[in-house]
């Protein structure tokens, strides 16, 4: 019987389309892309057009070869790759790759994988889109243009191992802009003041001091530029005034609901209220999509989970509110279908993230899902559902109090109806919501005197503006336009993986990498550290996907500065570099000349001023070894017994123990030694240590032997005196060469 191959990304998602479209289809998966440029060269021919030089992927072969053979045994070709960019470039590579076989190739797509949108796809079956594979060219031909030409510049003026990107560097830029705004940031003293009072009913109640006279506050509603002899001389002088009722204002206040989810607010509010990281949430989001096995049925349980569009498709919204009007009472229905619209600048692409089917409720699922995926479905499927219901209604209540020449102010806000609120509430407005005053209001009028029961001056100061977190961080590249919703999970993997940023109680940290770095890229390539620069190459980016750009047209535009940057960024970067470099109070102890603070490739580090003639060099206070400083572990050489092992880093950076007497002796080992722990199994002097992010256990340094302990949870202690905590880094043997 003729068969047709089905081609998608992954294994999972190839079992859900499977066993929609059945058994007259063949699906398979490529596992991701099949071909990139290539890892060790520019691989882009700059001369004919930045024409890609592209090569299959190592370890892609055998998945080209079973895609061949599937190929030729099967009436047509349709590919499957998600709804977008990149996307379009794998159908494109896969195609490339399967022209040989000679049979028809066509491109199909789906928002959700659900059986109706499979069948509605295949059915209408379309020719790869040159245009979003041009963008997705053109994207990946510019990362490699500024990655593989500026990296080997950090890696003679900062250290081995280093890259920049052209999106994740300006990443790390607004961290680090962040951070000296933070240094930089000088509080300013400001002082509220508090009356409780109490009606004739002997019902109490807080009011703040609003008005001065015609005096402003400064600093929010309440808050004034005050000294302490001031803040003590109004208190003390409000004390002696009657209190009256001036003015009391009821007013009725609607609060809409938020949109459904896009990529950039799933991943704010996952973190927010799940405490997910934007990559799990993304991964979680992927198995929601992907498609679930709920007993009777497998099936995608959400729509596409990258997108920055808040679209939603009318049959959807149809049965959201036929499920409201059943499940929760037709009160709730607004009388028009919401709508809402995409943000400016965004894509519009896709639909807003959303249930496939309204009428699946979390509780339904509960027993077929993960308990991530359960929390992350909940979350996404009251998001949608209270984007379709009516508004809810606060009842708010101000009353303005007089004493002598000063206003005080009082504030309350009672439900009246709860609308959208019965099923979820956007947590930025929990917060807000947390801050309002909820407090009981008595039932009073203009004229009415009131009982002054205490009132008390309270200090406060400015605070800095707050380090990112993942959520705020993600809100903050969408704002300015840097990436997109495909890109952000990777952004901020890559510049944590890069050791540009540390995550400390869930808040970015700029590292002495980070801020150097960025200084070097900003004197140096100030257009592509420059966050308009990169927000304005997204739009371009757009304009080749929508047919107004030529992406060979918009390279030339691109890289005729970018060579001219080129020629002169070395000189900038060691300009920089010197700029760095700082005289200290400390002195060297082998020639007396003043000690200078440098960078080197392991970070900051004294050294002496007068070098050459001098080499000697020190840790600065407060951090740890030199680079030209081994810490001594105390643990006696296995081999020859006359040298202990030494704490070293590797030409690439890594950790490793090796013997004090080398050259002589060349032993080495990547986990670090625990002195007087002898091998249960052989007799070894000492085990060693292997930690990972999940988990920490004792093995024997003689691979011969293979002794490994029961695994236990992982501590944040250092292993050796004066060194780091061991790292999954610490054991990766190709760095022993």
């Amino acid at each position: 019987m003729p068969k047709r191959l089905v081609i998608v990304e992954s294994p999972a998602k190839a079992t859900t389309i499977h066993k929609i479209l059945g058994n007259d289809y063949v699906v398979k998966a490529t596992r991701g892309h099949v071909r990139d440029l290539p890892r060790k060269k520019l691989g882009v021919d700059i001369e004919q057009g930045f024409e890609p030089e592209y090569e299959v992927i190592e370890g892609k072969s055998k998945v080209l070869s079973e895609l061949r053979a599937a190929a030729k045994a099967s009436d047509d070709i349709l590919l499957a790759a998600d709804p977008d960019r990149e996307g379009e470039a794998i159908c494109w590579h896969v195609a490339h790759e399967l022209r040989s076989t000679k049979k028809p190739i066509h491109r199909i797509e789906f928002q959700e994988i659900t059986a109706d949108a499979v069948r509605r796809a295949v059915a209408d079956a379309r020719d790869i889109n040159q245009q979003l594979v041009d963008a997705q060219q053109a994207r990946r031909v510019l990362d490699r243009l500024v990655g593989y030409q500026i990296s080997p510049m950090l890696w003679r003026h900062v250290g081995k191992g280093l890259s920049a990107g052209r999106v994740q560097s300006v990443a790390v830029r607004l961290i680090c802009d962040r951070e000296n705004e933070i240094r930089a940031f000088r509080p300013e003293e400001y002082w509220t003041i508090t009356a409780t009072l109490a009606d004739r009913e002997d019902v109490t109640f807080d009011t703040k001091l609003f008005r001065i006279g015609d005096e402003k506050p400064e600093f929010g509603t309440y808050g004034f530029g005050i000294d302490s002899s001031r803040a003590e001389s109004i208190a003390d002088n409000a004390r002696q005034q009657s209190f009256v009722v001036k003015e009391v204002t009821q007013k009725q206040r609607k609060q809409s609901p938020a949109p459904p989810f896009t990529t950039s607010t799933l991943q704010q509010e996952a973190s927010r209220k799940l405490s997910m990281t934007v990559a799990r949430t993304m991964g979680v989001a992927q198995t929601l999509y992907q498609g679930v096995d709920i007993g009777s049925d497998v099936t995608g349980l959400i729509t596409y989970m990258r997108t920055d569009s808040t679209r939603v498709a009318e049959e959807a919204l149809s049965v959201a509110r036929a499920f409201i009007r059943e499940a929760y009472g037709k009160e709730l229905v607004p009388s028009q279908t919401r709508r809402f619209a995409s943000r400016k600048g965004a894509q519009d692409a896709h639909e807003a993230i959303r249930p496939t089917d309204p009428r699946r409720t979390p509780d339904s699922l509960r027993g077929h899902l993960g308990d991530a995926e359960y929390k992350l479905y909940d979350l996404i499927w009251k998001r949608f559902i209270a984007s379709q219901m009516a508004d809810a209604i606060m009842d708010t209540s101000t009353i303005d109090i007089a004493a002598g020449p000063y206003t005080f102010r009082a504030t309350g806000s009672v439900l009246r109806f709860a609308g959208f609120r019965t099923v979820y509430l956007e947590t930025d407005e929990d917060t807000a919501n947390d801050s309002d005053d909820r407090q009981p209001l008595p039932d009073v009028k203009a004229g009415d005197k009131l009982s002054l029961l205490d009132l008390l001056p309270r200090q406060h100061f400015t605070e800095p503006p707050p380090r990112y977190t993942e959520a705020s961080l993600v809100k903050a590249l969408e704002v300015q336009g840097i990436g997109r919703p495909s890109t952000y999970a990777a952004i901020i993997s890559t510049i944590q993986d890069r050791n540009y940023v540390r995550k400390e109680r869930g808040r970015f940290f700029p590292t002495d990498t980070g801020e150097v770095v960025t200084r070097m890229l900003i004197a140096s390539f100030p257009n592509i550290l420059d966050v308009q620069f990169t927000a304005n190459m997204e739009s371009e980016l757009d304009a080749v996907e929508e047919g107004k750009r030529d992406w060979i047209e918009l390279m030339r535009e691109f890289y005729g500065p970018f060579t001219t940057a080129l020629d002169g960024a070395p000189d900038r970067m060691y300009a920089v570099r010197k700029q760095m470099e700082t005289v200290t109070q400390e002195t060297c102890d082998q020639c007396g000349r003043p000690m200078a603070r440098k960078w080197g490739r392991f970070g900051f580090f004294l050294g002496c001023s007068g070098y050459p003639d001098c080499a000697n060099t020190a840790q600065l206070p407060g951090t740890g070894p030199s680079p030209s400083q081994p810490v001594d572990t105390g643990v006696k050489c296995p081999d020859c017994g006359g040298g202990t092992l030494l704490q070293r880093t590797s030409r690439r950076g890594k950790v490793f123990f090796g013997c004090s007497t080398y050259p002589k002796c060349n032993f080495a080992a990547w986990d670090p030694p625990l002195a007087g722990v002898p091998c249960p199994e052989c007799g070894a002097p000492f085990l060693t240590v292997r930690r990972t992010k999940t988990r920490q256990y004792n093995l024997c340094y003689r691979k011969e032997c293979g002794y490994k302990s029961e695994p236990t949870p992982p501590t944040d202690e250092p292993l050796v005196p004066g060194m780091e905590p061991a790292s999954p880094s610490m054991t990766e043997q190709s760095d022993l060469d």
